[in-house]
């Protein structure tokens, strides 16, 4: 009887494994998957997902999509297990039918412990979000006597006294950087409605440590590829001594996650000694008490048996500084970012300036500057100004600051997505990017025009309805943007306040370009305006 070699075995086992790889990652993926069925936005993205990757990388993803939409329609694929959407149809079956989030999110993770933006599944979601939706709403908003106390401060404290000392000196013309202001004022006014003035951040007057601290936040924004796009990789390559992500980046992210824990740790400790003395005052941590208040009824109603018992629960001073860290982070930037442009855009129309003051001025109380201070206006006036909403909406549909995809998971064993069968795991995005450059809702789609929100004599009212429904600037179902709201009323109170009392002016705008990423910004980070008492 003949030996059997080594080779007489391992030859055919080779062979019955190339065939079984050439299968699973060549011939499945384009021949027999669901997916094949979907135009590629590329040639290679059936079979590689190095070309989207390779666009994020480069932080270029949302005009390659846009182009890819563009050229192949709302439903194309970026990935043998990725596709794009760019429907609004196609956005209720994902966003509003309850599709789980991606391990994208795990980065949000902040301290280690999950926050309503990071957990995963729906019902953990929802259960963080019941915690806090009260104070976000717009009923609460517009009644709340702890944020008008709270905004009156600091407008009339920090945000006007700055404005005044930068307005224009007819013997030595000079502006003020705003982006850097914006950012400052959202800031505050978040991190005050989260831990009340008293804990809260002064980035307004110090500017030294808000220069600071943005760079930390850039640094922090900036190194996210590997971790959420290749976080197996990451992982990896950590355990064995080597680094994707340079290591000061980790020392960026612990410096700020400490800031923040010594705020929202400043805030408990002076809920534990005022109780519900501190409610309607400027010093009212209003988020910070209404998360201690969910945890603990949670506890009492589902004690061990609920999904956030070993988090939230059991870890409830990092549950509660995860909650609010990633408050004040997104608030501060997309609404500095939105009042940047805004204030861009109004700069280069007197005309416009001039009929927006006319729509303020008929507030009552307006908020016209009076022995150096202003009235807050009140809240559901302010927020029926035509002209004042369009010119904000309109800003945050063109550069839309949170306008990257939104992954989700599609749920097993699969789900229809328009006429496409889509398996179970495959990840699904939607983007405000793309959706707000969708031609037939929004003709030339890159100019900013703020009269598409207004109502015109002989525009169609379903037309304007659909524009209406197009935008996706907060994204939309039970995970759309929690503080919504309180942006559109912040951003109200800000632009009234300077448009009341001031024109506005270009000084320098070079670099005001957005740039192209998950949440976009000017490439400059700057833009010098020049203000002038009305």
């Amino acid at each position: 009887m003949a030996a059997i070699s080594v080779s007489d075995v391992a030859t055919p086992a080779i062979s019955l494994l190339i065939l079984a790889s050439l299968y699973r990652y060549v011939l499945y993926p384009v021949v027999f998957s669901p997916l094949s069925k979907i135009p590629n936005a590329h040639w290679s993205c059936s079979i590689s997902p190095f070309w989207i990757l390779w666009a994020r990388y480069e932080s270029r993803e949302n005009r390659t999509l846009y182009e890819a939409h563009d050229k192949h329609g709302p439903i194309v694929r970026i990935s043998p297990t990725e596709i794009s959407i760019n429907s609004m149809e196609g956005v209720k079956i994902v966003y509003q039918g309850g599709f789980d989030k991606h391990e994208w999110y795990d980065i949000f993770n902040n301290y280690g412990v999950p926050c309503m933006f990071s957990s995963t599944h729906a019902k953990e979601h929802s259960i963080r979000k019941r915690m806090v939706s009260n104070v976000y709403s717009k009923s609460y908003i517009h009644s709340s006597a702890s944020l008008a106390a709270q905004s009156y401060s600091i407008l009339n404290s920090r945000f006007i006294p700055t404005l005044e000392h930068s307005v224009f000196d007819s013997q030595k013309p000079h502006g003020i950087d705003v982006y850097s202001l914006f950012c400052a004022t959202a800031m505050d006014f978040i991190s005050t409605y989260c831990f009340g003035l008293r804990n809260s951040s002064n980035f307004i007057q110090n500017k030294l440590y808000r220069d600071h601290w943005l760079k930390l936040y850039q640094v922090r924004k900036g190194y996210g590829f590997f971790p959420q796009e290749l976080p197996r990789l990451s992982r990896a390559v950590t355990f064995i001594g080597l680094h994707l992500t340079p290591t000061w980046v980790d020392a960026a992210n612990d410096e700020l996650e400490a800031w923040c824990k010594k705020l929202s740790n400043s805030a408990v400790s002076y809920l534990k000694k005022t109780g519900t003395e501190s409610q309607d005052s400027v010093d009212d941590p209003v988020v910070v008490r209404s998360l201690l208040a969910g945890i603990d009824k949670e506890e009492k109603t589902n004690g061990k048996e609920s999904p956030i018992y070993p988090t939230a629960i059991l870890q409830q001073e990092l549950s509660v500084a995860s909650e609010v860290i990633d408050h004040v982070l997104a608030g501060q930037e997309t609404t500095g970012v939105t009042l940047t442009y805004l204030t861009w855009h109004l700069s280069q129309s007197l005309d416009l300036q001039h009929e927006l003051r006319n729509e303020l001025r008929s507030l009552e109380p307006n908020m016209r500057l009076e022995a150096g201070r202003v009235n807050i206006a009140d809240s559901k006036q302010l927020d029926n100004l035509p002209i004042l909403h369009a010119v904000i909406t309109e800003t945050v549909r063109k550069y839309a600051p949170a306008g990257g995809p939104e992954p989700r998971i599609a749920p097993s064993p699969s789900s229809r997505i328009g006429p496409y069968e889509v398996p179970g795991g495959t990840r699904v995005s939607a983007s405000a990017y793309n959706l707000h450059r969708d031609k037939k809702f929004f003709p030339d789609p890159e100019k900013w025009d703020h009269a598409r929100w207004l109502q015109q004599d002989g525009v169609d009212g379903e037309k304007k309805t659909e524009i209406n429904r197009q935008f996706w600037g907060f994204s939309s179902g039970g995970r759309m943007c929690l503080g919504s709201n309180f942006a559109m009323h912040e951003m109200k109170l800000i632009i009234a306040a300077i448009y009341s009392n001031y024109t506005s002016h270009i000084v320098d705008d070079e670099g005001i370009e957005p740039t192209d990423g998950y949440t976009a910004h000017p490439k400059s980070d700057q833009l010098w305006l020049r203000f002038e008492k009305v």
